[in-house]
């Protein structure tokens, strides 16, 4: 196989891919953004067509792109997997512009691509996509005040079931807190629908509340609790990584290792003033 015809080929397993994603999407999507997902499902499959035509072969699609795709849509929803696939678009369409010259199925696909582009863009201004700063700000409170505050109850009470209420109650009423300081940032900055905002901020908080307070009641250790609560942790960074860099527009990589690090060492300190307790024996007897 000469040079030519691997390019063929290449683009011509990225259409199939995408086609398939595509097609996922739009079965989760609704009203327009399903017709829309659709239409460009069907493009994809036609620019596939186009590139068979030339190379004279069937490729299969990039399964594990489609996976990916499908898991994030999935977990994060179909405005955050396309505003994802935005930059795969972009690219595309680069590559079909530089190709237009050597391949005149290039020029006419790439005009697609640019539509597609601009499709993609109206599409993602939707609703949860507007309101993912609110929801990456429950996240990143609630990932540092409460890991840090688990990690110093840990080594000071020593009691797992004690540990977990004395968390539990310590985060619903910072979610509270939250959820006023953010109603009233809203107000003051005169958004358009400050109590939905305030809304995804709590409901965000108070989801990792649960979910970092739960192994305290899950385990008759609370060392054991404290260790799977980090593991937790670990997830939910890599899901607050995900919403951040997506919306900052920032590489992964540097958001997450950012975060990391502040709940770490938030949560270094805090071992450090349980130990501090325990030592003065302010502790809860088993």
């Amino acid at each position: 196989m000469n040079g030519e015809d691997n390019v063929v080929l290449i683009l011509q397993r990225n259409e199939i891919t995408e086609a398939r994603v595509y097609g996922f999407l739009a079965r989760l999507a609704k009203g327009e953004n399903k017709d829309i997902l659709s239409r460009i499902m069907k493009d994809e499959l036609r620019h596939y067509q186009m590139w068979k035509e030339l190379s004279g072969r069937d490729v299969g699609p990039n399964i594990w792109k489609v996976f990916l795709y499908s898991f994030l849509a999935l977990v994060f929803g179909v405005t955050y997997t396309i505003k994802l696939m935005e930059t795969g678009e972009s690219k595309a369409g680069e590559s079909y512009q530089r190709l237009s010259e050597q391949y005149e199925q290039a020029r006419s696909i790439y005009i697609d691509e640019e539509r597609h582009e601009e499709e993609l863009y109206k599409l993602v201004q939707e609703e949860k996509l507007s309101y993912l700063g609110s929801i990456v700000l429950g996240l990143n409170d609630a990932l540092v005040e409460i890991t840090g505050t688990l990690a110093g109850l840990t080594f000071a009470l020593g009691i797992a079931k004690t540990v977990g209420v004395s968390g539990l109650i310590t985060g619903v009423a910072a979610a509270l807190s939250m959820a006023a300081s953010e109603y009233m940032s809203q107000v003051a900055d005169k958004k358009a629908n400050p109590m939905k905002a305030t809304t995804y901020t709590f409901m965000a908080y108070l989801i990792v509340v649960i979910l970092l307070v739960l192994p305290y009641f899950l385990f008759s250790s609370a060392l054991t609790a404290f260790f799977v609560t980090i593991t937790v942790g670990l997830l939910v960074i890599v899901y607050y990584a995900s919403l951040a860099s997506l919306i900052n527009e920032k590489p992964f990589g540097g958001t997450f290792l950012q975060m990391l690090l502040v709940v770490w060492g938030v949560s270094l300190v805090s071992f450090g003033i349980g130990e501090l307790a325990r030592l003065l024996g302010i502790t809860v007897a088993g």
